[in-house]
């Protein structure tokens, strides 16, 4: 054999492992980066989850120590001022997550 030819099979072969790498690191990362992202929603739905727990658990406690209910006994003015603030809350966890999006 002459020493194109053998010259031309280590370059191919070479150019084989390193595509295999390349490859294989291109991967490896995306598979990381999906892992991350997944570890970050499941880290904001559980923080999410909390806080609609407590704030459910002190409006709970407050009803039972102000003697009134959260059921359709309200006050007109307590019901508009429970959809002002859960109106206020939408916003704000709107505005969060377009800084979410926007950050990633």
């Amino acid at each position: 054999m002459s020493k194109p030819v053998i010259h031309a099979f280590f370059l191919g072969r070479a150019l084989a492992e390193v595509i295999s790498e390349k490859v294989e690191e291109t991967f490896t990362n995306a598979l990381s980066e999906i892992g991350k992202f997944d570890a970050e929603t499941r880290e904001n739905l559980r923080q999410f989850i909390e806080e609609v727990q407590f704030r459910a658990d002190r409006q709970a406690s407050q009803s039972n120590t102000d003697g009134s209910s959260v059921g359709y006994s309200n006050a007109q003015g307590d019901l508009q001022e429970t959809i002002d603030e859960l109106r206020a809350e939408i916003a704000r966890l709107k505005a969060e997550l377009k800084n979410y999006r926007e950050s990633v």
